[in-house]
């Protein structure tokens, strides 16, 4: 198709139903805007139909829905729908009352999702223009498959002409884990790994029997590994799951319950480890992290398998990941580190919510087939594609409130933010454009000083209200990276775990060699105490001063102070929560946390300033739920 006749095509991708529901628009190739319906109706992984991120991407760019050509749900439903008829009566008669609950939900709304979603795009419609059209004529509606829109989320936005594409994850319509190439503006796929057998759904198995939540816990069960030891690692390869050299797997589907029940293990699942699963919120033994440490080394094999096989199958030079695996940043860090692709590639979005960036894609570029704009850094714009409010609208919202705030001009600000985290402080940090995916990367993001000892227990018990064990993430300038931490690659996306510079750590002594578990937490294990985790590994963030330029001065004037190129960086929200969307959601986080200090855009705000009013002794109630 010509490119004069597509000119100003708009096209919207969704996601929704299943779990993190999201919006992304995009016009004439570009990623214009994105965001999870999550971050306005303040529901973690929140599933309903995206109303209020579409009418944020809609209201954003000043249009309506008559001024999209396309929009693009990220999966088939009914392909789903058939895979569950036949699994259920694979397994039946076991799995009758899961299977009556799926149908109801069937029967009442994702049978017929096409008239669903017309309906509601209708009913968002008529809120935007606030007017009643009969004749309204909706765009084009069209449906990807579940990995095709991980596929191409992870490989149009990169900055690679042609690359292997893995992606991995729970399910979708059946496949579990599906390998693609793609080149210039094509993917097309290479081969799949089908429901039930699933490396996603087998870590997820071990995220429900340690006590977290599945589909959100995942990464709890990825920061508990390094307090464990790999104990039970022959235990899951001779019974749970077959792996072969290639790194393609089977499970042994009679220890689990995922695909017949409520839960997501079967008793023969709890006889094999001699326990029952362990309650929410109750103690985390010495099993449980050897557990966690056990499926976590399984999960580093079968990636670094999958990759060496697609190396030797394609020749390729470039990896791209999608797909909620693709989250397990400690699994990226050990691929990178084998060197087996040149460059790698992660999707900062990669679960549920990035497949509606990747199905906008697909009607861009495989149903016009338009050509790609290749960005040598990429074409997220660093993830920040969200929500933004100008100066003038925060302080409008400061004053209605009665709050008491300072205005300061960027030097001065950073200035003295550099100052303050110098002092020990913890800073709530709102700037700019609202990330997309599930990290906080300087836009919605509570920061500290990486050098205080006592930064990691304040910021999880006092600030987010969460495990003690749960390590936190440095931010650092791109340009010093090398000097911190043991690699020399951009981790612009939070997904990349590194060891600490080795010179920056600080050697155990035999007595404290012999401690086990959370018995290792309390120990400095580096100059950099708050970021580096029991195995002297932290999540890397490196910052560029293009994408995030005010950012990258801030931990440049800290850098000028201390001479540390870092910060403690973690999301702005508290345990339960979505990362905060708009500056009510700040000052809210803000007043019932220990935080110490605010800064919104230029505004700063210091805690024992505010109106006394806003204080609430009953508060910590609010997030005691996970």
């Amino acid at each position: 198709m010509n490119a004069t006749v597509l000119n100003n095509r708009r096209i919207i991708g969704f996601s929704a139903y299943y779990h993190d529901s999201a919006v992304a628009l995009i016009s004439n190739g570009e990623i214009i805007s994105a965001v999870q319906e999550e971050r306005f109706t303040r529901k973690k992984h929140d599933s309903s139909f995206p109303a209020n991120a579409l009418k944020y991407c809609l209201n954003n760019s000043n249009l309506t829905l008559k001024d999209i050509d396309y929009i693009v749900y990220y999966e088939k439903p009914l392909l789903t729908f058939e895979r569950l008829l036949e699994t259920y009566l694979g397994a039946a008669p076991r799995g009758g009352r899961s299977f009556i609950a799926a149908m109801q939900v069937w029967l009442k709304e994702k049978l017929f999702l096409k008239s669903e979603i017309k309906n509601k795009l209708i009913k968002v419609h008529r809120e935007i223009t606030n007017t009643y059209e009969e004749s309204f004529t909706l765009p084009i509606l069209l449906f990807s498959e579940h990995h095709q829109s991980h596929a191409s989320a992870a490989f149009y936005p990169s900055p690679f002409k042609e690359a292997v594409v893995l992606c991995m994850d729970g399910v979708g319509e059946w496949a579990t884990t599906s390998a693609w190439i793609g080149k210039n503006n094509e993917i097309k796929p290479l081969w799949e790994i089908s429901f039930p057998h699933s490396l996603g759904l087998l870590y997820s198995a071990f995220t429900y029997y340690c006590g977290f939540k599945v589909n959100s816990g995942e990464y709890k069960l990825m920061g508990l590994a390094p307090y464990g030891k790999p104990n039970y690692v022959q235990e899951i390869k001779e019974n749970l799951i077959e792996i072969k050299d290639d790194g393609t797997f089977r499970l042994d589907i009679s220890y689990f319950k995922f695909h017949r029940g409520f839960r997501m293990t079967s008793r023969k699942f709890h006889k094999l480890f001699g326990s029952p699963p362990r309650e929410s919120e109750s103690e985390l033994t010495q099993f449980h992290m050897d557990l966690a440490a056990s499926i976590q080394v399984v999960t580093e094999e079968i990636v670094i398998k999958l990759a060496r096989s697609l190396k030797k199958e394609t020749g390729l030079n470039n990896l791209c990941l999608a797909g909620g695996v693709a989250l397990n940043c400690v699994a990226n860090g050990k691929l990178l580190q084998k060197n087996i692709f040149e460059d790698i590639w992660i999707q900062p979005a990669s679960g549920d919510a990035g497949s509606a960036l990747g199905a906008a894609l697909i009607g861009w570029h495989q149903h016009l087939n338009m050509s790609r704009e290749i960005n040598p850094e990429d074409s997220m714009k660093g993830t920040y594609l969200g929500c933004k409010f100008s100066n003038k609208e925060i302080i409008s919202y400061l004053r209605k409130i009665n709050a008491t705030f300072e205005e300061l001009e960027d030097e001065e600000l950073f200035e003295k933010i550099a100052q303050i985290l110098d002092q020990g402080k913890v800073i709530g940090w709102f700037n700019g454009a609202m990330e997309f995916g599930p990290r906080a990367l300087g836009a919605r993001s509570i920061i500290g000083d990486p050098r205080n000892k006592e930064m990691q227990s304040v910021m999880n018990l006092k600030i987010k209200y969460r495990e003690s064990f749960r390590p936190f993430a440095p931010s650092i300038l791109e340009e010093d990276v090398a000097n911190q931490f043991e690699m020399n690659s951009k981790s612009p996306y939070m997904l990349l775990v590194s060891p600490v510079k080795k010179e920056l750590c600080k050697e155990m002594t035999t007595e404290q060699q012999k401690l086990f578990g959370i018995e290792k937490l309390n120990l400095i294990r580096s100059s950099l105490p708050a970021i580096t985790h029991v195995d002297y590994s932290a999540r890397v963030q490196t910052v560029s001063k293009k994408t995030n330029p005010r950012y990258h001065k801030l931990i440049s004037a800290f850098k000028k102070k201390t001479g540390c190129p870092s910060i403690v960086n973690t999301s702005f929200n508290v345990r339960g929560e979505p990362i905060v969307c708009n500056p009510q959601d700040a000052y809210r986080c803000f007043m019932r946390t220990e935080m110490d200090v605010l800064v919104l855009q230029n505004q700063i705000l210091y805690k024992n300033e505010q109106p006394a009013s806003e204080k609430d002794e009953n508060w910590k109630q609010e997030f005691e739920l996970d």
